[in-house]
């Protein structure tokens, strides 16, 4: 096995699809015109994401405010617009100074590293359910009740994990591998290397850490198998691999916007004031002139915006001063932020924090959080024992029956599937949502809605 991942491999713009039950490689039109093809590799992944069902949906699910009417506050289709666009500047960035430093593939261009991180971005949030982390968690612990733990009979180890740990990072990797286009043939069949570059936790649940953040069901394992091996990624364990070393420029890019965007979120709901938001800003904009700003909300918008470019310049910094010991899956920061300088650190660190004591805990958040278990709990309450009396009993009272009918035009669960198909298309059902969807279901599976 190599000792260092290469740039060579980590660029493959193989795409991968099912034929005859085995996964195999396959390129596209871009690939077989050559470098001067109108669209490349990257720009079609890029393409295939915008145009999905699932990057649509995003505009109606939770980025900080469930439910959100302020038509200014963020969702996650605008919060990943933006993860892009600052993904890609960074990419463009690091690509400069691979080029220069002669690391970058002759074939390649720093545009290509830039169009990479920017399709990876974009797509990081695709699996989000409704009403965003505390979705993820309203589904977890469904799964993890004790009363419920009798569905889970028969399930692997792994198996049990996935279900009782829903993941937004392992379903957006989901809904590209396997749901979206080509369903369950290779999903959007995108390169390798954007693959690679989504996967921020390449492990699955049986990992020490998997029962908190991972990125791979067993559903789509052998599918990572097949990518982890075109790109080089180093394997560290069972499966479990080093991280592709574009994937911390698309970790960056995200923690970058949600410290320093959602606060304006903040100002627009009046929860913080300019001046708070100015003042957090001030390390990494002291010497900037705003004095041609017409107002307070422009001064903060600008400051803002020279903020994010100064952390995108230190971070692009860090990670060359650092790629011999991502490219050898040594790097010992808990992320490239971790080794910035203070000034970046310590500003990002201070707008998390105000998030954290004057937003997450704000009385009007913490009410719709609450109501999101009951909501998402009536439909796993509908849709789980379902399934289970069908592929354990074999049967379905007529109430059963009609509940599984509501996942027909998706993905239907069918009497021969396993109990972990079964319930792997009832949590892509759920967690596909919006949060209006999930919202106005749990309404009226309640009957509350039957009359309006």
């Amino acid at each position: 096995m190599p000792d260092a991942m290469n740039w060579q491999n980590l660029l493959s713009t193989t795409r991968f699809r099912m034929k005859d039950g085995e996964i195999v490689p396959t390129v596209t039109p871009s690939t077989q015109e050559g470098a001067d093809a109108l669209r490349t590799d990257f720009h079609i992944d890029y393409d295939r994401v915008v145009f999905s069902g699932a990057f649509r949906r995003l505009g109606r699910k939770t980025q900080v405010h469930p439910l959100a009417e302020h038509d200014l506050t963020h969702n996650r289709l605008t919060h990943s617009v933006e993860v892009a666009s600052v993904g890609r500047s960074l990419g463009n960035r690091v690509g400069v100074m691979l080029q220069a430093g002669g690391f970058l593939p002759s074939e390649n261009t720093p545009g290509d590293i830039g169009s990479v991180v920017q399709v990876a971005c974009l797509a990081h949030d695709l699996g989000n359910p409704p009403f965003g982390h505390t979705g993820e968690d309203a589904l977890r612990d469904w799964f993890r009740r004790p009363e419920n733990s009798r569905y889970l009979q028969g399930l692997s180890e792994a198996e049990r994990n996935d279900v009782q740990t829903y993941e937004g990072n392992a379903h957006s990797l989901r809904i590209l591998a396997s749901l979206e286009m080509y369903r369950n043939k290779g999903g959007m069949r995108l390169t390798a290397a954007t693959i690679g570059t989504l996967l921020k936790y390449p492990w699955t649940t049986l990992h020490p850490n998997g029962r908190k953040k991972f990125n791979i069901y067993q559903t789509e394992l052998p599918f990572i198998e097949c990518v982890a091996e075109e790109l080089g990624l180093l394997r560290l364990g069972t499966h479990h691999w080093a991280r592709h070393p574009l994937s911390y420029l698309m970790e960056a890019a995200d923690d970058i916007c949600y410290a320093l965007l959602d606060l304006e979120d903040a100002v627009e709901l009046d929860l913080l004031s300019d001046t708070e938001v100015e003042s957090i800003l001030s390390e990494l904009t002291f010497t900037e002139s705003t004095w041609h700003a017409q107002s307070s909300r422009q001064r903060c918008a600008m400051l803002r915006g020279i903020a994010i470019g100064r952390a995108i310049e230190d971070v692009a910094q860090t990670f060359i001063m650092h790629q011999s010991d991502l490219l050898t899956g040594r790097f010992q920061g808990k992320d490239l932020i971790a080794l910035c300088s203070p000034e970046v650190q310590n500003t990002l660190e201070k707008a998390k924090e105000l998030a954290r004591t004057r937003i997450f805990r704000h009385h009007t958040k913490l009410i719709t959080e609450i109501a999101t278990f009951p909501c998402l709990g009536m439909l796993l309450d509908l849709l789980v024992p379902a399934a289970h009396a069908l592929i354990a009993h074999g049967r379905t009272d007529i109430r059963q029956s009609l509940a599984l009918d509501l996942l027909k035009n998706d993905d239907p669960v069918l009497p021969d599937d396993t109990l972990y198909q079964a319930y792997m298309k009832i949590l892509d059902f759920v967690g596909g949502m919006t949060d209006n969807k999930a919202a106005q279901m749990a309404q009226d599976l309640s009957g509350l809605g039957m009359l309006r």
